[in-house]
């Protein structure tokens, strides 16, 4: 055979495996295990309730009203199980509510200000963005606990802040908890790998989300069925959903959810929104469903129990 023939013979085939493996992917990204396939472990995880919760994401108003009152009111009356918020640290040690690095897609104050370099006096001028309602403040995260004070709504609270502003943030996270008897209805999460380092040393009683170097290591071992696998925590919140589906990916598999239940960790998605998806993983009873329509996820999951 000619050196020429070897060259495209080799180019067929590397490119023939490239096809099967994107197929491959793709099939994967696509499938959806039956639900007879998802077990019903044994667990004392206050976040497995054997009921899919479903979670206010940014308070369930995103881009509009986020991560105000009105969001708050709106997602408890559509029947949110969980409020969903990020947090950052103001230059006077204050925790308020905030998705974004600055205040500018969110409020009036369009001048890229980091909530870490503002007192919060300068913080409540700001009026938050909505086409609902007028003067909705930029709220504090006592603001929130005390108006739920009376609900038996749980949280998912992630401190944007970093470093050692995200340090000072969780310790003043963790003492309103304890001050406030919330340790067990609040989940911690943070991008941040300092600060997640941090939470474990210095809070080991406090609920906290897996780091995306964490979940990666519990997809793997799901996939391989790794048996001295160790959980670095109590939950998971991963990604699901159409816009994932082109990296090959499908994260609620019966293999992935039945392998965090077997080792107690509570397994929760971001951010879903279409019917089709949340139907599958209310019938995949994934633990809990974070989406920016709460009184569609609720409508679709008391159906389903119905």
């Amino acid at each position: 055979m000619s050196k020429g023939r070897k060259v495209l013979f080799k180019m067929l085939f590397l490119l023939m495996s490239i096809i099967l493996i994107y197929s491959l992917l793709l099939f994967h990204a696509h499938y959806r295990s039956p639900k007879e396939e998802f077990i019903n472990y044994d667990t004392n995880n206050p976040f497995i309730t054997n009921k899919t919760l479903i979670a206010a994401h940014r308070l369930g108003l995103r881009d509009d009203s986020e991560e105000s009152m009105l969001a708050i009111e709106s997602s408890l009356i559509a029947g949110a199980d969980i409020l969903e918020l990020d947090i950052h640290l103001t230059k006077d040690k204050s925790l308020i509510l905030l998705h974004d690095k600055t205040f500018d897609r969110t409020t009036d104050n369009k001048n890229s200000l980091r909530p870490e370099d503002l007192y919060l006096e300068q913080i409540k001028s700001f009026n938050i963005i909505s086409s609902s309602a007028e003067g909705l403040k930029v709220l504090t995260l006592d603001e929130v606990f005390d108006y739920c004070e009376n609900t038996d709504v749980k949280y998912i609270i992630e401190i944007k802040s970093k470093g050692e502003e995200g340090k000072e943030a969780l310790d003043l996270l963790y003492k309103k908890l304890v001050e406030r008897k919330l340790l067990d209805r609040v989940i911690f999460g943070t991008f941040d790998k300092e600060v997640t380092e941090y939470c474990t040393k210095s809070y080991p009683d406090i609920i906290r989300s897996a780091s995306i170097k964490e979940a990666l290591e519990f997809y793997i071992a799901a996939l391989i069925d790794k048996k001295e696998y160790e959980p670095p925590c109590s939950v998971l919140q991963i990604f699901y959903g159409k816009p994932y589906y082109k990296f090959g990916v499908n994260l609620a598999t019966s293999r992935v959810i039945n392998y965090a239940h077997k080792h107690n960790m509570a397994i929760q998605y971001w951010t879903v929104n279409e019917d089709d998806e949340i139907n599958y993983l209310l019938d995949s009873k994934a633990d809990c469903i974070i989406t920016d329509n709460v009184k569609r996820a609720t409508e679709l999951r008391d159906k389903l129990l119905n």
